[in-house]
């Protein structure tokens, strides 16, 4: 069964009773579980329901991504900031745009 958790589960496994094992990841092994952990939150808000669920999901898609960012010496500021600056450069989405198609080169 064994994934990332956040660092407080163990003790609310205990205080319901429960009881479980984890262990510490090498840094190489760390940084595959975010990964994975990321792709866990990235499922779980595409398939939430309702904007509450879906702000919850988003919530935890930040918290990963701010804990990779932290893995890389970064901070999630960092991330923000040069979102800016692609969003400057390239736009948002705002506009809905979808591509389908792109003419081949002359």
């Amino acid at each position: 069964m064994g994934k990332l958790v956040r660092d407080k589960v163990p003790d609310l496994i205990r205080e319901s009773g429960r009881s479980s094992r984890v262990s510490s990841l090498s840094a190489p092994a760390y940084r595959r579980a975010l990964i994975d952990k990321l792709r866990e939150e990235v499922d779980e808000l595409a398939a939430a329901q309702t904007t509450e669920s879906l702000l919850e999901e988003a919530a935890d898609v930040l918290e990963v991504l701010t804990a990779i960012a932290l893995e890389h010496g970064a901070a999630l500021a960092t991330i923000v900031q040069i979102a800016r600056v692609k969003r400057d450069e390239r736009g948002g989405f705002d506009l809905r745009l979808w591509l389908d198609d792109v003419d081949p080169q002359p």
